[in-house]
């Protein structure tokens, strides 16, 4: 005799998949449970970024006292992995292992670089200060930008396994919601470890760092490994090309998708896009520190605000698309409150708000969040379904480049006007400190103005051809930034 479920089950059955966000993507071969424990890994992504742009970069500018150009440049660094995720992803798809797995060796093997880059990092960053020192000073540069390139390179070798091997996993009509679920977990891991950051920083010193990033690299280890155990069937070798059999050519593919027309607007308006909302990132806790006075774990508390900002834009955005709204009506929204926020965060210096400050920090993560899951969503909803690898594909690297620019330009732009706001070269009232970091967040919004006109013909394109079916399933084709 069956036993009738309990009353917490029969809650959980009630509610359903319209109040409990990804539950409709559950299957009997692929239990929620399951796939919740896969996405862990994203926890590991989420907590390294929050610790390159929500701490170390404050921390090496402020408190270790290194230029701004030269953080810039170390956090640019491993950014240069990113490129590579395509070849990554094309390994790990015809990797043959003795133990019979594809995705598995890429998961470990990229957990294990970034625990390596991340063991080294804080006695690298110590030596790198300008503190006292046993011998010569290119040590600290050289360890620091290999531990950076170390967990870069780890992070994305262990995120691109990690999607392939839910893609593997989920059902086909199902993947897009899955990538989406993984995404919002990144979100709730920046969110998270930004707060537990946070509270481990507020009595800031030397040794309390050195705890932290070891802390990072022991958390990455130990969520790592409970992600994938298990999760990957054993199989023999993989499919591999028919004899005579003419693979695809990576030109044939870009030429048939540059002619279209849309993919060089797409591309120029991400690339301004994702350029304009992450010049800031190397500053905006440097400046609430040097200019509003907030402390490390102030500062820290900012990453969890921005990621606050984004999910909060993720729901919004599902919310949109599945009532067919335009992805560039979407994207071009974003970017209008970036231009809010990057306004917000210039006049909190002059105001001494810190109120306002975290305002504007809130709206950048819901600009970006907007924007880059509708230039995604864009870039998946392209008419020719053989464009779609190779439009993502592009569309990452593109954010990845972007983003690296940014990180490097930032600190180097403001090195360059702090010396010429001290010389006076800017004139007699620009001579402040929270001037060259002004300057920036102008540039920005400047920038986002150009994005906005780059986005125009999209719209004008994607409005002749938008799709007035009945509502659809949110998803997405791979993480937006």
């Amino acid at each position: 005799m069956s036993k009738s479920p309990t009353i917490g089950v029969r809650v959980w059955q009630v509610l359903g998949t319209r109040f409990l966000p990804f539950a409709d993507v559950a299957t009997p071969d692929l239990p929620l449970g399951r796939l919740l424990r896969l996405s862990m890994f994203q926890l590991s992504v989420g907590m390294v970024q929050t610790l390159f742009v929500g701490t170390l970069n404050r921390v090496m500018i402020l408190e270790l006292h290194v230029s701004a150009s030269l953080v810039a440049i170390m956090l640019a660094i491993p950014l240069l992995a990113a490129p590579f995720r395509a070849l990554i992803g094309f390994k790990s798809d015809t990797h043959r292992s003795i133990l019979g797995w594809r995705r598995v060796p890429f998961l470990w093997g990229g957990t294990m670089v970034q625990f390596a880059g991340l063991s080294i990092m804080p006695f690298a960053l110590l030596v790198l200060s300008d503190g006292p020192r046993v011998g010569p000073s290119w040590l600290g540069h050289a360890g620091t930008a290999l531990a950076f390139l170390l967990v870069g390179a780890g992070a994305h070798t262990t995120q691109t396994a990690g999607l392939a091997l839910a893609t593997d996993l989920a059902d086909e009509e199902k993947r897009p919601r899955v990538i989406a679920l993984m995404y919002l977990t990144m979100l709730l891991g920046t969110l998270i470890s930004a707060l537990v950051l946070e509270g481990m920083l507020r009595d800031f010193s030397a040794m309390r760092l050195i705890q932290v990033i070891q802390g990072t690299a022991v958390f990455t280890i130990v969520v790592n490994v409970i992600s994938l155990w298990k999760q990957e069937p054993r199989v023999r070798g993989v499919v591999e090309y028919q004899k005579g059999e003419r693979r695809p050519l990576f030109r044939d593919a870009w030429r048939t998708f540059a002619q279209g027309g849309q993919a060089v607007r797409l591309l120029t308006a991400s690339g301004l896009g994702f350029f304009a909302f992450n010049l800031q990132d190397v500053l905006l806790e440097p400046y609430g520190g040097e200019i509003l006075h907030l402390s490390v774990a102030s500062t820290t508390q900012l990453t969890a605000l921005m990621a606050l900002g984004a999910v909060v834009a993720f729901w919004l955005s599902a919310q949109l698309l599945k009532r067919r709204m335009d992805p560039i009506r979407l994207a071009a929204m974003g970017a209008l409150f970036g231009v809010i926020a990057f306004a917000l965060v210039t006049f909190a210096g002059p105001l001494d708000s810190a109120a306002v400050f975290r305002a504007g920090v809130v709206l950048i993560g819901f600009g970006e969040g907007l924007f880059g899951v509708g230039t995604l969503s864009f870039a998946m909803d392209l008419r020719d379904a053989s464009q779609h690898g190779i439009a993502l594909g592009a569309w990452g690297a593109v954010f990845a480049a972007a983003e690296g620019l940014s990180f490097a330009l930032s600190g180097i732009m403001k090195d360059w006007l702090t010396l010429l706001s001290a010389k006076g070269a800017l004139g007699p009232a620009l001579t402040g400190p929270g001037v060259p970091y002004s300057t920036v967040y102008v540039v920005e919004i400047v920038v986002l103005f150009v994005t906005l006109v780059a986005l125009g013909p999209l719209f004008d394109v994607r409005r002749a051809a938008v799709d007035t079916a009945g509502p659809r399933a949110f998803g997405l084709a791979d993480t937006p930034a």
